[in-house]
């Protein structure tokens, strides 16, 4: 059976840790699968046996991780849709503060911002700009 059968990457990854189970679980048993099945027919049916086993808890697994996915895919698109939301109001805040302060104030502020953003222990705790808010940035 070829990889090019399937579709998806976890498909592959399936396909490529169902060969290496039975190779393993054959040298496990002590020879190649195909010898151990023309060998004789009771460790043949034991081989079958062990690969259906080896099919269900691949399975098992494959359906675990895309699930698994599914979920932190969902976690992940809530965080995004907060941090968009949270970016829009900072950006709305930050316009509006654009707005209300004075040509003065927007000039004292830009004339400090390198200084902050390069030192920021420097500033004073209780001095902030007036376009300054906590959450985001104020240009």
């Amino acid at each position: 059976m070829s990889t090019g059968v399937y579709q998806s990457p976890m498909e592959v990854a399936v396909y490529q840790l169902h060969n290496f189970s039975i190779s393993f679980f054959s040298s496990l048993l002590g020879g190649d699968v195909v010898s151990v099945k023309l060998d004789n027919s009771a460790s043949g049916a034991s081989v079958v046996a062990i690969d259906n086993k080896i099919e269900q808890a691949m399975d098992l697994v494959k359906n675990h991780l895309m699930y698994a996915v599914r979920e932190e895919v969902e976690v992940l698109k809530e965080q995004i849709k907060e941090l968009l939301e949270k970016n829009s109001q900072l950006e709305r805040e930050n316009s509006l503060l654009k707005t209300l302060a004075s040509p003065e104030q927007l000039e004292k502020f830009q004339s400090r911002l390198p200084a902050e953003v390069l030192c920021p222990e420097e500033q004073s705790p209780g001095v902030a700009a007036p376009a300054q808010h906590s959450g985001g940035s104020a240009v």
